[in-house]
């Protein structure tokens, strides 16, 4: 059944429940506010990021509602999705409307990090829940963290950690970034820009790029003519697979020197073609086909989507299902309580195993580094990686006595 939440000036949300409330609930109705468990979504619907979040990761939550059962403490359990267009203050004035007049519980998810940190201070205001799986900036876990907000499948240490060291390792030890110029894309140059100073690395210089530019060639020239070992992709989406294919143009990996996205994913490869992305290294904290399970997840996932999950969206429906487990387990979905059990009890799904959530709000778990396949390799479409390396919650992770954020005790 579905339900129309009328246009407001801000966003267009759509309801869809996903269980009528079961027979005899009234008694579990006082543990339920509204009598209803209801979930929001703020995701990147129509823009550069559609592709690697959006509707990818409402279909993400509505899969992790169907295999919870439906329905939690008898209730029953309704996603709420809008597109907030890429703007933060439509994605802060979203979020308010729904906390206030549309009795959302929690929002576990806000695509890109901008319209995350704008959300997250109206959460942290409501003191609800916020889960976040699309954005990457590491203020979500420092400066900007709350008692109700986690971060969920990696952000932009992790991914420095796991692609820069390998890359230095291997003598690729002179960078030039190209960064989106937004708060992921600094975050990313910085954190990326530490490792590979601190493993005795240079960076020979950056250039910045509003989200959604569609003419890289001068920063990609500029990058060649630093004549860096490395050209670092800051960016993501639509934005990486437009500087890559303008890269491949411009002769850049034929010329010897190395292109590393920083934030690529499997839709980016599928979207470039093998012949283009062949040899990208490629961090994420999943992949689809690593197991039977996570492969007959992704193949129900792409019945609708028609593409293989990301770890965004695997975050999403990962997020879901362990706050959904907590609901049960406090027997309310009151804030506190439920965020006591989602710390208590250890994140287990068919994507991620055995995480736990810091004190300041960090979800950890493995990552993993991946190269792209040469064409000859693959069997098929989506056949994209090979696994390079696991990298360990504690390795790719910042230590938590490093974080600013004022929870953590020092």
């Amino acid at each position: 059944m579905k339900h129309r939440i009328e246009p407001s000036a801000v966003a267009l949300a759509l309801t869809v429940s996903l269980a009528a409330p079961a027979v005899g609930a009234f008694a579990q109705e006082a543990k339920v506010s509204d009598g209803v468990v209801r979930i929001g979504l703020i995701e990147d619907m129509s823009g550069v990021y559609a592709d690697i979040t959006g509707m990818g990761a409402v279909t993400a939550a509505r899969m992790a509602v169907e295999e919870f059962g439906g329905k939690v403490l008898g209730m029953p359990i309704e996603i709420v999705y809008a597109d907030h267009q890429n703007k933060p203050d439509i994605a802060a004035a979203t979020a308010r409307k729904w906390f206030d007049e549309e009795k959302v519980d929690a929002i576990l998810d806000v695509a890109s990090s901008s319209p995350a940190l704008a959300v997250l201070e109206v959460a942290k205001e409501k003191k609800k829940i916020l889960t976040l799986s699309s954005p990457g900036s590491m203020r979500i876990t420092n400066d900007a963290c709350g008692p109700y907000v986690v971060h969920w499948a990696y952000d932009t240490h992790a991914i420095a950690h796991s692609t820069a060291s390998a890359l230095v390792e291997q003598g690729f030890d002179s960078w030039y970034f190209v960064t989106a110029d937004y708060a992921f894309g600094h975050s990313l140059e910085k954190d990326t820009s530490d490792v590979v100073t601190a493993a005795g690395g240079k960076i020979l210089g950056s250039t910045r790029l509003p989200v959604g530019t569609t003419d890289f060639a001068s920063a990609l020239l500029t990058a060649q003519g630093s004549q860096a070992k490395v050209i670092a992709l800051a960016n993501a989406g639509g934005d990486t697979i437009n500087s890559i294919k303008q890269a491949s143009q411009f002769g850049i990996t034929a010329g010897g020197q190395k292109l590393a996205t920083l934030a690529g994913f499997i839709n980016d490869v599928h979207g470039l073609g093998l012949a283009e992305a062949q040899g990208l290294t490629i961090t994420e904290a999943t992949y689809w086909d690593l197991d039977d399970e996570t492969r007959a997840w992704s193949k129900r996932f792409f019945e609708t989507v028609k593409a293989m999950p990301n770890m965004l969206q695997t975050g999403t429906y990962s997020s879901v299902l362990h706050y959904l487990k907590a609901v049960e387990a406090a027997g309310t979905d009151e804030t506190a309580a439920v965020m006591a059990k989602m710390r208590e009890i250890p994140v287990n799904d068919i994507f991620y195993q055995n995480g736990s959530i810091r004190a300041d709000g960090r979800m950890l778990h493995d990552m993993r580094l991946f190269e792209v396949k040469k064409p000859e390799e693959s069997s098929g479409p989506w056949d994209y990686y090979k696994l390079v390396a696991t990298i360990s919650a504690d390795q790719a992770f910042q230590p938590l006595e490093k974080s600013t954020c004022p929870l953590v005790k020092k």
